[in-house]
């Protein structure tokens, strides 16, 4: 059975830091709105934050046509959104009903760890009301709602 990794944390936890350290992810097909928004924003010399609002419905498409073909070969997903919110990860399960899921959940550092994470990420500027919404609004994965297995990192 194939397996889903559904990456569960706020910005700036570590998620894509996590993904690009594990060797067996190597074999995974990854995906994440970030390196559609990241590579328009670079090809028409502008920042994701400049370009974040206008591009991501299309970003969302590109990552969409990812996981229907990284379904389609039968691969292993490594998912990385903040996907912090049962619905949000809903939509994952409905796309991939017969995979197998497993939660990698990443907490929030000290608050001085996180802002100085949060700076440190030139051009991706998230507004201070959204982060707070965001950490408001966290529910934490269970297997009640379709996780195999939940791991954190």
């Amino acid at each position: 059975m194939k397996k889903l990794y559904v990456l569960v944390g706020l910005p700036a936890t570590g998620k894509t830091t996590w993904a690009s350290s594990q060797d067996w992810a190597n074999e995974c097909t990854y995906v994440s709105t970030d390196t559609h928004v990241e590579a328009y924003a670079k090809s028409v010399g502008k920042t994701y934050s400049e370009v974040f609002a206008d591009y991501m419905p299309t970003a969302v498409d590109l990552m969409s046509q990812q996981v229907i073909d990284a379904r389609t070969q039968e691969r292993d997903i490594i998912w990385d959104q903040t996907s912090t919110t049962v619905a949000s990860r809903q939509r994952k399960f409905n796309m991939l009903a017969d995979y197998y899921a497993i939660a990698v959940v990443f907490p929030v550092p000290e608050m001085t760890e996180w802002l100085r994470r949060l700076a440190n990420r030139p051009g991706k500027w998230i507004p201070v009301d959204v982060l707070e919404s965001m950490v408001k609004n966290f529910e934490v994965p269970s297997e009640e709602e379709g996780f195999k297995e939940i791991w954190y990192a």
